[in-house]
């Protein structure tokens, strides 16, 4: 007799929309999706124009698009599909994306005093208005905790948890007086539709804790009092909100209340996994383990390793966190990561506007250079230094440039500098013992691009593999909603029947390897130069810059 299919639903709450997908746990077919766009702002942010740092988003869009593309969906599954076999769900979100909530856990910015008062609001991932708080919490950190800082990568960022908080006391104090905690909206998702969203039963996963406000059981969960008063006595609230214990994502954050069935169109009772961001759940739908480096190339991109428990790991400088169980249980979770790549792509292409020349013309004039025929070298800054560096006060630059730099050959200055960004990443893995042996990349660009793709197996010398599936956060979502729902019995086995690699993929060309040794050798210089004191003399990068150029144009002409 044949067993009924049973399927799992992953959402995934992105920068931009969200997209709710239906997944075969069988096999990973995926049966139904739908995308919902936030409503709000510039493409679903709330930005200020006097001030270029901030980025918010309403927690009233996370409702009602999490509705719609759920609903959306099951539709998509087609008539013949019941919502009756979908065993779990899970949820993915962005991070450091925390949000204001008071004592009953709701959102101030759902409450009408706060529902147009940014700092109410999320503060989006891409929100840097914190970078003195990060500053000072990585100088008060090196001379009390130094191990807090290493187990992310040495420096503490103005995206993360504690930076954004005190931002908030002290640009909008009536906010952060009204706050009786904050909450990683990856958080409050979960327990918002098990019913668990009250700040004293939410289930707060390890993954956004882990990376983004030092927690660690090494140390007994999240900071220490006297660290935290150390920054701010007026924190220490706060931190008496945060709870002792937190999640992986093998763990059931609660089960789908029946007002949220009724919404959703789902039966009640459903699992709901605890919650982890966007780019570790990506990893899981590329099918990362131990030696498999998952790229998640989107509007900027995040790198995502694993490690078993029983590994003596270092910790790694430059980092994102080194945190036990943030993507797979029973592994270290490591995050890296490039604050801009396709925003860099956006950004050339729609406020430049060059020629008024749309992604796929710019990249075919792109696509017809030799590597460092351009003469043009690009520093991957423009939305700062996620890693090695942990700058966000960092900012981009073009060099090389003459009368005659045409947009072609700008844009495939700015695709290379993306990739060599990565490279300084892969590197500084490898330096420090954690070797790599294949590198599967997802988010819409591995798939839209082959040049992208081509140039990134130059620049990192290695063959560049893209998982099947065109929206693997959703899917390594699903995947846990799977794994709660009884579906698999462990992370392991649910890889082995829903995750796949494309066929196609790219091998690097020699002549090209050979160009972009070159090449990446002037990027570090650059890179350190501007991003480490007391660096390099810089004073022939840009005629070494011109004889590649040279070369590349010989080369060219003698070609048939």
């Amino acid at each position: 007799m044949n067993m009924p299919d049973q399927y799992a639903l992953g959402v995934d709450f992105g920068t931009n929309s969200v997209r709710a997908l239906i997944v075969n746990t069988v096999n990973g077919d995926e049966v139904g999706t739908f995308v919902s766009p936030y409503p709000s702002g510039r493409m679903g942010i709330i930005l200020d124009e006097a001030d270029p740092d901030l980025s918010r988003q309403h927690p009233a869009d996370y409702v009602a698009c999490l509705i719609e593309c759920v609903t959306g969906a099951i539709r998509d599954a087609g008539s013949g599909f019941d919502p009756g076999s979908i065993v779990g769900i899970g949820i993915d979100a962005t991070g450091s994306s925390p949000l204001p909530m008071d004592a009953e856990g709701t959102p101030l910015a759902l409450k009408d005093e706060w529902k147009d008062v940014p700092a109410a609001m999320t503060w989006l991932w891409r929100d840097h208005t914190a970078h003195a708080e990060a500053t000072k919490i990585t100088e008060v950190a090196r001379d009390m905790r130094p191990e807090y800082l290493g187990k992310c990568g040495g420096v503490y960022s103005s995206e993360w948890f504690w930076a954004k908080i005190w931002k908030c006391s002290k640009v909008a104090p009536d906010v952060f007086a009204a706050a009786h905690t904050w909450v990683e909206y990856v958080d409050w998702i979960p327990a918002l539709l098990t019913g668990t969203d009250h700040p004293d039963t939410m289930k707060r996963g390890v993954c956004a804790a882990g990376h983004k406000a030092m927690y660690n059981d090494a140390w007994g969960g999240f900071p220490d009092r006297e660290f935290i008063a150390a920054l701010d006595p007026s924190l220490i609230r706060i931190l008496d909100s945060l709870p002792d214990r937190c999640y992986a994502i093998d763990d059931i954050a609660g089960h789908l209340t029946q007002e949220w069935a009724d919404k959703l169109g789902l039966p009640a009772g459903i699992p709901v996994a605890v919650g982890a961001f966007d780019a570790h759940f990506g990893g899981v739908g590329a099918g990362v383990k131990p030696g498999t480096l998952v790229k998640i190339l989107g509007t900027a991109s995040c790198d995502i390793m694993t490690a078993p428990l029983a590994r003596d790991l270092p910790d790694i400088p430059g980092l994102c966190g080194i945190v036990p169980e943030s993507v797979l249980p029973d592994n270290y979770g490591l995050e890296a990561g490039q604050s801009g790549v396709g925003d860099i792509y956006n950004w050339f292409v729609h406020v430049v506007k060059p020629d008024r020349l749309d992604h796929v013309e710019l990249t075919g004039e792109a696509e017809r250079l030799r590597p460092g025929q351009s003469g043009l070298l690009a520093l991957d800054w423009m939305n700062g230094n996620r890693t090695v560096l942990v700058d966000q006060r960092l900012t981009g630059m073009i060099l090389g440039l003459t009368l005659q730099s045409t947009p072609g050959q700008i844009f495939r200055s700015l695709v290379e500098a993306t990739a060599f960004g990565a490279r300084i990443i892969i590197d500084r893995f490898e330096e420090y013992g954690v070797g790599i042996e294949n590198v599967i990349n997802c988010g819409g660009i591995s798939v839209k691009n082959t040049m992208v793709m081509q140039i990134y197996a130059d620049v990192l010398n290695r063959p560049m593999y893209i998982s099947r599936s065109a929206q693997t956060c959703a899917l390594g979502a699903a995947m846990a909603g799977a794994v709660v729902g009884g579906a698999h019995d462990s992370f392991p086995e649910a890889t082995g029947a829903m995750t796949h690699v494309m066929e196609k993929h790219f091998e690097p060309i020699p002549e090209n390897v050979a160009v972009y040794e070159t090449l990446f050798g002037l990027y570090k210089r650059l890179h350190d130069a501007f991003g480490v004191p007391g660096s390099d003399d810089l004073s022939d990068v840009m005629k070494t810059l011109l004889d590649v150029r040279d070369q590349a144009n010989q080369a060219s002409q003698q070609t048939p």
